[in-house]
């Protein structure tokens, strides 16, 4: 399987396999190559089916019937190869050679790939392609770079202030407690703090400790999981409680959610009911649905379980076993490789549980939790020494 982007007399190129066929979309126009025109490029492929759009024009390939799971497990490479002979023959209409000229800002599955001296794994023969300090998105915030005689300086819109625009004039001289993110509201001209972890109050400035973590909608919970190296990923379990009056939620998602590729397990709510997924390879990904409606969001305590059996899956709420599926009779995949990473609640700030989950899940979680336990483990997991932002204490208030 390959995925390549090129030149081709002058032209941009898509061409993919996954398996059964190559599919080649090319450019309606050719690229200017004077060497000062910047060229934006959108590539990619949803299931087996292509597009590529150069400077707003978009080519797609409408799919036909075939494999639609892009398995590389490579790295990969920008500009050139570090061997030419390891390109895919069907992946480039000429013989292969490096790229001349300049990149930058890319994007993969929504994360921006830092082309930097020492972010990249290796590389060989890269210049500055700017040649000043100012280089590439120096300045944030859509700030205007000078260079100067001591290096370089920022001039900013008039919403954001700081050395390289970093900061919104509404959080420059914020209360904000060491413990706190300063979150900007331009529409009041105002700020909000959002508080760490083991922090309350207006200015984060409370100390607090919990057993019931309370959610408000953007708040989560990373937990790393310290046995993680030692679990059988054929067999895992997590079981907790939780309470809510929300007809959509994530609650816990097992797995790093780092790029589509990742192992999961999640569990949430949707359109008033549970729902699991699993996905354990190939992002074959698997919903079961309880078809008990709005018995999930009743501001009741509920008891979920989830147990994974390789590709057996077993669902209890409130001891009840709801749900009984095999995922996957083929055994393909059977270990759920989830990097010892959970969350609850949603993922972190600005991250939207819609996208992350690509849909699976809608909003995160407003509702409490508690008695979290990973595995057969005896002791329920300390959600207070995990890492997160805008917890409460679920005790207060009942």
């Amino acid at each position: 399987d390959f995925l390549c982007i090129s030149l081709v007399n002058g032209f941009t190129q898509l061409r993919y396999n996954l398996g059964d066929k190559t599919i080649i979309l090319q450019s309606l126009q050719k690229v200017r190559a004077n060497g000062n025109t910047w060229h934006l490029l959108k590539a990619g492929r949803a299931g087996n089916e292509g597009y590529l759009d150069l400077d707003g024009i978009n080519i797609t390939q409408k799919a036909s019937p075939g494999m639609n799971v892009l398995d590389t497990h490579t790295d990969f490479f920008v500009g050139g190869v570090s061997s030419l002979n390891l390109v895919n023959s069907m992946a480039i209409e000429n013989e292969p050679i490096g790229f001349t000229g300049c990149i930058r800002e890319i994007v993969i599955n929504n994360r921006e790939l830092k082309l930097t001296v020492t972010d990249p794994q290796g590389g060989a023969n890269v210049g500055d392609c700017d040649g000043t300090v100012c280089g590439y998105s120096v300045c944030k915030n859509s700030g205007t770079c000078q260079v100067e005689n001591s290096g370089f300086s920022c001039s900013c819109p008039q919403e954001w202030t700081g050395t390289t625009c970093e900061q919104s004039i509404h959080c420059s001289q914020n209360m904000c407690g060491p413990q706190a993110l300063c979150i900007p509201q331009p529409s009041s001209f105002s700020y909000t703090c959002v508080c760490a972890l083991g922090w309350s109050g207006k200015y984060c400035d409370s100390k607090i400790r919990f057993y019931i973590a309370k959610f408000v909608g953007n708040s989560y919970i990373k937990y790393t999981d310290s046995y993680y190296g030692k679990r059988d990923l054929q067999y895992s379990r997590i079981s907790l409680n939780f309470t809510t009056n929300q007809t959509e939620g994530l609650i816990a998602w097992m797995g790093k959610s780092e790029d589509e590729d990742n192992d999961f397990l999640a569990i949430g709510i949707a359109n008033g009911t549970l729902k699991v997924v699993v996905n354990l390879g190939e992002r074959i990904s698997v919903p079961l649905m309880h078809r008990k409606y709005f018995t999930c969001c009743d501001e009741r305590w509920h008891f979920v379980t989830v147990v994974q059996n390789q590709t057996c899956i077993k669902v209890y709420l409130d001891e009840e076993l709801i749900l009984f599926e095999d995922i996957d009779p083929q055994r393909k995949y059977t270990a759920l490789n989830y990097g010892g990473i959970c969350y609850f609640g949603g993922f972190e700030i600005g991250r939207k549980v819609s996208v992350v989950t690509t849909g699976l899940f809608q909003k995160e979680f407003i509702g409490k939790i508690k008695d979290v336990v990973l595995f057969q483990d005896s002791k329920k997991i300390q959600l207070m020494n995990a890492e997160g932002y805008n917890v409460y204490d679920g005790n207060s208030g009942n």
